[in-house]
């Protein structure tokens, strides 16, 4: 008596889930399988977590870590300032370094 087996079905991604393709060689944009796997046993870290790592590390490395402002102060924005913080006695960097 024989067996079926039922078909294997190639697993989809998690809904958002990144499919990571290694490359071929060590580059400055991508790494081989093996140094993934060399850096996870020297960590003593599971790959999947190590390519976490590294992303967490180029967020840091490259995306503000707070919301960007409305650029320069207005001159009715620096007159409050200058209104509530006084100012006598400050000398300011540039007049220090000339």
């Amino acid at each position: 008596m024989t067996a079926k087996r039922a078909a294997t079905k190639i697993k989809e991604p998690a809904r958002g889930g990144v499919l990571l393709r290694y490359r071929d060689k060590d580059t400055a944009y991508g790494v081989t399988r093996e140094t993934t796997t060399r850096i996870a046993e020297t960590l003593g870290l599971s790959e999947t977590q190590v390519v976490h790592i590294a992303l967490a590390n180029l967020a840091r490395q490259t995306l503000p870590r707070y919301e960007a402002d409305d650029g320069p102060l207005t001159v009715d924005q620096m007159k409050a300032i200058r209104k509530i913080v006084p100012q006598r006695g400050f000398v300011s960097g540039k007049k220090r370094l000339f």
